[in-house]
């Protein structure tokens, strides 16, 4: 069974809710025609008769009141009757109303106490429905005449006749308004999802950057909006992809190709002297220790950003652990004549886990690695509310606003000409931020002329809460 588009299932309910609007609106004319126009046509014949009944102030039914009665007969909407007897009432309108005749014992009972009554019903020889009512006139000692007044109604398209041209030419107008609105309606609503639906399939295709146009800032425009953005962020995610498979392949052919290089030339015996050979073969070892190292730490990357690395939380004493940390550089900042300051806080405790001497060690190892020769690297270890901070500050290159952004991604290096002298995977800072991220902190990086690149790490302090 083929289902209903949406478009489809819109349009239908539109023509339901024209369809009982339409239905409403019989009812309603039905309503005023039998209630409100009934009910005018009987109060107005009660009051007609019995003010034609009131003519007659006691005394004898002469021909002058007669002749009264049937004068207002002749000048009124209304058929008049006077008579003198119920027979002779019979004789002047013998039709019945409906399936009974127009007076029966009970009615000359009603009569005979002076009431009056009201009858309608149809009448075949009319052929439509008649109101009317008899009333009583009396002396003061019996019943001397009867008032019969009655008025054969007119059909619904009669009372509407006058009117109707105007409905018609109303009912017309309204249509075609409506039709106009329905569609800009239906435009509205339904161009922008049928554009998502053709563009949707271009994003299953691979192809992220066309943008859907933003025409409304209704529920539509923001999920367009909202579609936009997915675009914008899958497409940013592919380029990032490619770029990450391309520093991937960039990182593993490099020293690949250094280890088969010096590989073939000792197999071909490309040497003049051992001491060569023997730096071809530590070459290669180191190359292969690089490759050993990029793969470790791109598991290891893996294992953080997806959560199965567990921690192992425990009391840490941060100073003594930048004290550790530090010294592991003395040769290297020595050798490049670099001069270090520490201003550390002695009872900085977190509750951490041992990865955190990773974090201390790939931040000061950045700062020197891109720190000029004889410049200055500065360390301080600190506390801010719950919070310690440790900051590293180094003197080298100022990095780009756009670069600071994207310093934690994948194999991203500020050294655009990747220098292999710097060393590294490109995978440290990644892992740092995944470190940092795992015990509820912060990691950013500020850069500027005046103060140089600083590394601002924030992680939460032991607290009562963390012990217990």
């Amino acid at each position: 069974m083929k289902t209903l588009s949406l478009s489809q299932k819109v349009f239908l309910l539109i023509l339901i809710s024209i369809a009982s609007t339409i239905l409403f609106s019989f009812f309603f004319l039905h309503f005023l025609y039998k209630d409100l126009y009934l009910d005018s046509i009987r109060e107005s014949v009660i009051y007609q008769g019995e003010n034609t009944a009131s003519h007659y102030h006691y005394g004898s039914l002469n021909e002058e009141i007669i002749e009264k009665i049937h004068w207002f007969n002749i000048v009124s909407e209304y058929e008049v009757l006077v008579v003198d007897t119920f027979d002779e009432l019979q004789e002047y309108f013998p039709y019945q109303i409906g399936s009974e005749s127009l007076i029966n014992s009970e009615d000359k009972e009603t009569l005979s106490q002076g009431n009056y009554i009201l009858k309608e019903g149809y009448v075949k020889e009319f052929d439509r429905n008649i109101v009317g009512a008899m009333f009583p006139i009396q002396n003061e000692t019996e019943l001397i005449g009867i008032v019969y007044i009655y008025v054969p109604l007119a059909a619904m398209q009669e009372v509407f006749e006058g009117s109707l041209p105007i409905l018609i030419l109303a009912g017309t107008i309204f249509f075609i308004l409506l039709l106009i609105i329905v569609n800009r309606i239906r435009h509205s609503l339904f161009k922008p999802l049928t554009d998502m639906q053709v563009l949707s399939k271009e994003v299953a295709k691979g192809n992220y950057t066309s943008r859907l146009p933003l025409t409304s800032s209704d529920e539509v425009g923001q999920l367009a909006d909202a579609f936009n953005l997915m675009s914008s962020s899958l497409e940013e995610q592919e380029k990032r992809k490619k770029e990450f498979l391309s520093n991937v392949v960039h990182e593993l052919r490099t020293p690949l190709t250094y280890i088969a290089g010096y590989t073939q030339a000792l197999k071909q015996q490309l040497y003049s002297s051992k001491e060569e050979a023997d730096s071809y073969l530590t070459t290669i070892e180191k190359e292969t220790d690089r490759l050993n190292k990029i793969v470790h730490d791109l598991i290891d990357l893996s294992h953080l950003e997806e959560n199965l690395y567990v921690l192992e939380q425990e009391p840490i004493a941060m100073a003594q652990l930048l004290y550790d940390t530090v010294d592991l550089f003395q040769i290297r900042l020595a050798q490049k004549e670099i001069q270090y300051s520490t201003k550390v806080e002695e009872d900085v405790i977190i509750i951490g886990d041992k990865r955190m001497e990773q974090v201390l060690y790939n931040v000061i190892d950045n700062a020197i690695k891109y720190s000029p020769l004889h410049s200055e690297v500065l360390i301080d270890l600190g506390t801010d509310h719950d919070k310690m901070v440790l900051t590293v500050t180094n003197k080298g290159h100022v990095i780009d606003k756009e670069d600071i952004q994207r310093i934690g991604e994948r194999f991203f290096r500020t050294d655009k000409a990747r220098n292999r002298s710097t060393g590294g995977t490109g995978l440290g800072l990644s892992i740092v931020k995944q470190i940092v991220t795992l015990h509820n902190g912060t990691f950013s990086i500020t850069s500027d002329n005046q103060t140089g690149t600083v590394v601002t790490v924030r992680i939460p302090l032991l607290s009562e809460e963390n012990t217990s």
